[in-house]
């Protein structure tokens, strides 16, 4: 039982299996975490029938994943359950690293303004879970708790599993499975699948602690303080008056016995004071991993999130990116399923994704490794770095106390369209669409955002200077089928206040679209189901929109 929170208990309910009346289903999401509860909604968007299933009945235990970054919030949006995760987690975008006693280097996640959501929020994992498993009620998405699926066997049209309930075990077939099941994955050893990497040879203390205390809401990192000397700390802000503190130990440390409260206290104690007032919420000993699969879909089966790949908590780069995997994932799905694309387009979500896992393996490694150096001149190396930060400007970029939760960028994919016109700024091909304010057809009293209009289909994004101009049989053409098989929405995005009849226009309020996406009248991007960029023009060519958009589904 946690200070603050009281867990909720999802009831079971006999699966119609068990009584011979089930049917093959399209999707089956194993995993009731952050990963398997987004992938869900997000099927539920695309309109596939999914149902999760999960061997318990309740949301994690302790805070775990804590920061939830820019773009993981945008895809809750789309999702909708972003603001419930905004409304009660604590927003920040400072970041400070202490060497000993003072500040050696500071960061800013959102150093520009008129983006929806901050560069990171706060928020204890069980509530971001009870939040999407309440959305998923909503919107009638079965969960089935307490079921555990103990087979699965994989075949060229299906996928066969064997679930064990308080009734019996059932069987199930799918069309396709979703492995969201964790780090340690049955059903990736029930197929024999290898995940490789480096297990890091350290121990961390996580202590959550309830108390009042006037910091402000940033994330805090120390070298060798001298409350906990020659290790590291981190503090971060939770909700409900609650604050996470992570100890280094060393891998010589007994997890079992830096665990109890004897041991506990007095580290805390050691750093806040023995006139600080808290209660101990929760506490944990874990070591860390940088590892991946070497392919994330297997057939008709595709992994995601810790299951598919892990990394170190530094940097906040677990839930974020797997998040993020279900947001490449499902919109490829659909198409599959829907017979307008072919399976190829699914080797894609395990390029790109792969692709990204190794950035945040990459990172992550490298934070893991100026935290603990392996060697006493590795420490060295780093104290001479952090003493430089004090005072020189080149050598604060070499501190490294965990590289925070970036969105990738798919600049490599193949289903970039090239640039075949010049540009500036970051919104190239394979790029995540940075947001903007807008306002909506013209006379919406009420400022919105762009990435709240983006999403969930392909979407020509047309800058113009004057919507008079426009031709409105082209943009026409396009919703009507101008991609070919793939109807292309068009959205109409200009300085001034008039709006094309019929079709969604935006009002550019503070001019930051045609900033961050260099655009000029008659620019064009083409936008992705899931907010990538998957092409870009000088002018609005139905012909090359076509393209492009056969290229993005593999049917180039």
């Amino acid at each position: 039982m946690l200070k603050t929170y009281t867990y909720p208990k999802y009831h079971y309910q006999r699966p119609p299996e068990l009584d011979a009346v089930g049917a093959r289903r399209p999707v089956l999401i194993v995993g009731a975490g952050p990963v398997g509860l987004t992938a869900a909604l997000d099927c539920h968007l695309h309109g596939i029938p999914a149902i999760v299933i999960d061997d318990d009945d309740t949301v994690s235990v302790g805070s775990r994943g804590l920061c939830y970054a820019k773009r993981a919030l945008e895809v809750l949006d789309r999702v909708g359950v972003g603001q419930a995760v905004v409304d009660k987690g604590v927003e920040w975008n400072v970041g400070r690293t202490f060497f000993r006693e003072k500040e050696v280097y500071s960061f800013n996640l959102l150093p520009e303004p008129d983006h929806k959501r901050p560069g990171m929020i706060n928020l204890q994992q069980y509530y971001l879970e009870e939040y999407l498993v309440n959305r998923c009620n909503e919107v009638g998405i079965e969960i089935r708790w307490k079921n555990k699926v103990i087979s699965v066997t994989p075949a060229d049209d299906r996928v066969s599993l064997q679930v064990e309930t308080a009734d019996g075990v059932y069987g199930i077939e799918c069309d396709w499975l979703i492995v969201c099941d964790g780090a340690r994955s049955p059903i990736r050893t029930m197929m024999g699948l290898d995940i490789d990497g480096k297990i890091f040879m350290d121990r961390f203390l996580i202590a959550d602690v309830v108390m009042k205390a006037d910091f402000p809401a940033e994330r805090w990192f120390w070298f060798d303080p001298p409350f906990h000397p020659n290790q590291s700390v981190l503090l971060h802000r939770e909700a409900d008056n609650v604050w996470r503190i992570d100890f280094q130990l060393g891998w010589d440390a007994d997890p079992q016995a830096e665990k109890q409260p004897e041991r506990v206290i007095p580290r805390i104690q050691a750093m806040l004071g023995k006139d600080r007032e808290f209660e101990l919420e929760w506490v944990s000993v874990y070591t860390f991993q940088c590892r991946r699969m070497n392919r994330f879909n297997h057939g008709r089966v595709m992994f995601a999130g810790d299951a598919a790949h892990q990394v170190s908590p530094f940097g906040a780069r677990g839930a974020n990116s797997g998040v993020q995997d279900t947001d490449n994932l499902i919109w490829k799905l659909k198409l599959v399923i829907d017979g307008k694309a072919p399976s190829e387009l699914l080797d894609t979500y395990s390029d790109e994704r792969c692709w990204a896992a190794d950035e945040n393996i990459l990172n992550s490694t490298r934070s893991t490794d100026f935290i603990t150096p392996k060697s006493n001149a590795s420490k060295q190396i780093r104290t001479a770095v952090l003493q430089l930060a004090q005072k020189h400007a080149f050598a604060r970029k070499l501190v490294n106390s965990g590289r925070l939760s970036v969105p990738a960028y798919y600049t490599g994919s193949a289903l970039n369209t090239p640039d075949s016109d010049s540009f500036a700024g970051m919104m190239e091909p394979g790029a995540p669409m940075d947001d903007a304010p807008v306002r909506v057809n013209g006379h919406d009293p009420a400022d919105q955002w762009l990435l709240d209009h983006v999403g969930n289909r392909f979407q020509a994004l047309l800058f113009a200077d004057d919507v008079a101009t426009l031709d409105g049989s082209q943009l026409r053409a396009l919703a009507e089928g101008g991609g070919g098989q793939f109807p292309v929405q068009p959205v109409v995005i200009t300085p001034g206040s008039k709006a094309v009849p019929g079709i969604l226009t935006l009002q550019d309020v503070k001019g930051r679209f045609a900033q961050r996406y260099d655009a000029r009248d008659g620019t064009v991007y083409l936008a992705r189901p899931d907010q990538h960029v998957a092409a870009r023009w000088r002018s609005l060519d139905l012909a090359s929109i076509r393209a492009a958009v056969l290229r993005a589904t593999c049917n180039a």
